[in-house]
C-alpha cells in the first residue's frame, strides 16, 4: 500500500528536516502493547480503568521517560508525556489517541496514535534535535466507552464538554463506579481536567473503513468526524409462560424490539450512502427458554456527516418505535445519552498534514471520519487534524483488525512532519 517510505525531504537537520521515524521500533512497540489483555484469537480486550489498562500505563509513562519526557497526568487520568522545546513558557504542540480497547478489540484502534507520537518523541530524542514548543504525546482516558459510557468522556471533560465529577459517578454495567476505579488504578491525579493548556492536537489512526484500501491511498487527510448520537431504549410488555400464553394474548418485548432493529438499519438504508445506524447492545430479561420476554434493553447509535440529516433520523425512528409499541402492546423509553454534532478541523493544521503527505511522497486523500475520536473534542479548544492509515477490508473493533507495518510507519512519518511543521507555524505567544 505504502508507496514511498523515505520522508528525508530537502530540509537540513538542524531544522528538523530530514528527521524520520524508526518503523521496526514502532511495529515492535505496538506488538509489545499487545500483550496487555492480549486475546485467544490475537486481539486485545484492554477495557479502561481495569487492570490491563494499568499495566499499559506503566509500560507508556516508563518507556516515555526512557526517552527523557516527563510524565504527568489529570484528574480524569489523562496521560501526559511532555519533551521540554527551546522555550518551554510556549504551550505544547501535542499527539494522542487512547490505550484503552472494546471487548474484542484488535492492536491498531486508538493506540497506533499513542505508538505513533512515540515514534516521533523517538526520533526526536534519538537526533538531539530541539523543537521551539514543547510537544506532548497524550494518552486519554475512556475513549471507547466500551465500559463506562459514553465513549471519549475524558477529553470531553478536558474540552469543556462534560463535568468532571459527573463522569466520576458514572458506573458501569455491573455498577462499578468510574471514580473509584481511577483511584485503585492510581492514576488520578490533582491537576484539574481540562487546565492544560496546548497549541495543537494531532491524532494519528487506523481508518476503521475501507476507503483507503479500496483507492489504494496510504494517507487520508481527515477533514472533520460525522455526526453521531447514542440513545438507550426500554421495552417492557409482559412476562408469561411460552406454553400457554396464546399468540395474539402475549406483549413480547423482544419481539417488539426485533422489529424496531430492523427499523433503524431501514432508515439508515433510507439515507445512504453516507448514514449508518446500528443496535450494537441488546438485553433480554428474563431470558429464559419458557417465558415470553417481558423486557428489553438495547442501545442505538445513529451518524452522518450532516447534522440535519441526524436529526431527521431521529425523528423518524422515534415515530416508527412508537408505532411498533402501540401495535406490539408494549411501553417505549427512549433516553438520548450521547450527541456529538458533526466536527470539521483546522484548515491550518489540515493543510499540514497534506504538506507533509505530499512532501513525502505518499498518495492521499480527504476523508471525513465515521467513527468518533478523541481529537473530535479537542477541536473546540484547539487548532486540530486526524491522519488515517488503511486497515485490512476496513475492519476494527474486532480481534482480527491488522494494517501493514510500511502503512504504519508512513502514518507516523507524516505525524512527525506535521508535528514539526506547526512548531514552525504556530504564534510565539504563550
Amino acid at each position: 500500500m505504502t508507496k514511498q517510505t523515505d520522508i528525508s525531504g530537502s530540509g537540513s537537520k538542524s531544522s528538523g528536516g530530514n528527521l524520520r521515524i524508526d518503523g521496526q521500533a514502532l511495529w515492535s512497540d505496538l506488538m509489545e502493547t499487545a500483550r496487555f489483555g492480549a486475546t485467544a484469537k490475537g486481539g486485545i480486550k484492554r477495557l479502561t480503568l481495569t487492570d490491563e489498562d494499568r499495566q499499559v500505563r506503566d509500560w507508556f509513562a516508563r518507556t516515555c521517560e526512557s526517552l527523557g519526557c516527563t510524565i504527568t497526568f489529570d484528574s480524569m487520568g489523562n496521560l501526559f508525556a511532555r519533551r521540554p522545546g527551546q522555550d518551554n513558557t510556549l504551550p505544547p504542540i501535542t499527539m494522542g489517541s487512547h490505550l484503552d480497547t472494546q471487548p474484542t478489540g484488535g492492536k491498531f484502534d486508538g493506540i497506533l496514535g499513542v505508538i505513533g507520537g512515540l515514534s516521533v518523541l523517538r526520533a526526536l530524542h534519538a537526533s538531539g534535535y530541539t523543537t521551539r514548543h514543547p510537544i506532548e504525546l497524550i494518552n486519554w482516558t475512556n475513549e471507547e466507552g466500551a465500559r463506562f459510557t459514553p465513549p471519549m468522556m475524558c477529553s470531553g471533560v478536558f474540552a469543556g464538554v462534560f463535568t468532571e465529577q459527573d463522569v466520576l459517578d458514572k458506573r458501569d454495567r455491573a455498577g462499578i463506579r468510574f471514580g473509584d476505579e481511577l483511584e485503585a488504578i492510581g492514576y488520578r491525579g490533582s491537576e484539574p481536567c481540562g487546565q492544560h493548556p496546548i497549541t495543537a492536537y494531532f491524532e494519528l489512526h487506523i481508518e476503521q473503513g475501507p476507503i483507503l484500501e479500496v483507492e489504494d491511498k496510504t494517507i487520508g487527510i481527515v477533514a472533520g468526524v460525522q455526526g453521531m448520537r447514542w440513545y438507550e431504549v426500554t421495552v417492557r410488555g409482559k412476562d408469561a409462560h411460552a406454553g400457554s400464553t396464546p399468540m395474539p394474548m402475549r406483549h413480547d418485548a423482544l419481539l417488539a424490539s426485533a422489529r424496531m432493529i430492523e427499523a433503524i438499519s431501514d432508515i439508515a438504508i433510507a439515507h445512504a450512502p453516507a448514514s449508518v445506524g446500528t443496535v450494537g447492545l441488546i438485553e433480554n430479561r428474563p431470558n429464559s427458554n419458557n417465558v415470553v420476554p417481558g423486557e428489553t434493553f438495547f442501545t442505538v447509535d445513529i451518524r452522518n456527516p450532516d447534522d440535519a440529516i441526524v436529526a431527521t433520523m431521529e425523528g423518524e425512528f422515534r415515530k416508527r418505535f412508537a408505532a411498533i409499541a402501540e401495535a406490539s402492546g408494549v411501553t417505549l423509553d427512549i433516553v438520548p445519552i450521547w450527541d456529538a454534532p458533526a466536527v470539521h478541523f483546522s484548515p491550518a493544521c489540515i493543510d499540514m498534514v497534506t504538506e507533509a503527505a505530499t512532501e513525502a511522497g505518499y498518495s492521499a486523500r480527504r476523508i471525513v471520519s465515521g467513527p468518533g475520536h478523541d481529537a473530535a473534542y479537542l477541536a473546540s479548544i484547539a487548532p486540530t487534524a486526524m491522519i488515517f492509515v488503511p486497515c485490512k477490508d476496513g475492519l476494527s473493533h474486532n480481534e482480527e483488525e491488522s494494517i501493514t507495518e510500511p502503512d504504519a510507519e508512513a502514518g507516523a512519518n507524516v505525524l512527525l512532519r506535521a508535528v514539526l511543521k506547526a512548531d514552525a507555524s504556530f504564534s510565539t505567544a504563550a
